[in-house]
C-alpha cells in the first residue's frame, strides 16, 4: 500500500518488476536509469544476500505532475527470477502498489513464464492480494531476438498464457535496446496512480 505522508504531501508509490529468471527485469531498470539519471537524486542500489541480487531505486516521475496537492515518488524494484529465491521476492512484495511482469518471448521459455506468473499470483496471495485487482502491466520481453533466427512466441499466444484472466495492458519490448522500456513504466506508473488517487482525500 502506497505511503502517503500527509506532512510533507508526498505519496510513495512501490512498483516491482517480476518475471522469469534472465527474463529482462534488470536490464529494464538499467534502462530506465540510465535514461533519468540525471532526474533523480540517488543512485541504483543492489542489495546482494547470499548470491541473489534485489536492484531498486526511487524518483520523481515526470510528466505527473501532483496527484491532490502530493508529489509522488515512485520506487522501482526488480527481484532474482529464479525458483531458489522465493523468499526474496515474497519479500520484496510486500507493500507493492503495482507491477510490471517481464515474459521472455523466446519460445523456450514459454513454461517459465507460466510458472512465474502462478508464482507471482501465490505470492500476492499471501499478502491478501487477487492478481487480478491489481494494477499490473505486462511486458513481452526479447522481441529483438526473432531478428537473430531465435525463435520467439507470438503475441496472441504469450497474451492467452499470461494476460486472458489478468487483462491487463501488454506491451512488447526490447529491454536490451530500450523499445518500449518507458512506455511500459509510464503505463506501470499510471494505472498504479489511478487504484491510488481515491485514497488521497
Amino acid at each position: 500500500m502506497a505511503f502517503i505522508n500527509t506532512k510533507t504531501k508526498e505519496v510513495q508509490v512501490k512498483i516491482v518488476y517480476v518475471g522469469p529468471g534472465r527474463g529482462g527485469k534488470t536490464t529494464n531498470l538499467e534502462y530506465i536509469f540510465s535514461r533519468i539519471r540525471h532526474r533523480i537524486g540517488s543512485d541504483m542500489v543492489s542489495i546482494k544476500t547470499q548470491g541473489d541480487r534485489t536492484l531498486f531505486f526511487d524518483f520523481l516521475p515526470f510528466e505527473l505532475g501532483s496527484i491532490k496537492g502530493y508529489n509522488v515518488k515512485t520506487q522501482l524494484y526488480t527481484v532474482p527470477g529464479q525458483v531458489k529465491y522465493n523468499a526474496t521476492r515474497k519479500l520484496v512484495l510486500k507493500g507493492v502498489d503495482g507491477i510490471v511482469f517481464v515474459a521472455d518471448s523466446i519460445v523456450d521459455r514459454r513454461e517459465n513464464n507460466i510458472k512465474s506468473l502462478e508464482n507471482l499470483r501465490e505470492n500476492l496471495q499471501f499478502y491478501d492480494i487477487d492478481i487480478t485487482k491489481m494494477p499490473i502491466v505486462l511486458q513481452y520481453n526479447k522481441r529483438d531476438m526473432e531478428s537473430q533466427g531465435v525463435a520467439i512466441l507470438d503475441v496472441e499466444t504469450m497474451e492467452k498464457d499470461l494476460n486472458a484472466e489478468i487483462k491487463a495492458p501488454s506491451f512488447t519490448a526490447s529491454a536490451l535496446k530500450g523499445d518500449n522500456v518507458i512506455p511500459t513504466v509510464k503505463k506501470a506508473i499510471s494505472t498504479t496512480i489511478v487504484g491510488i488517487r481515491e485514497k488521497l482525500l
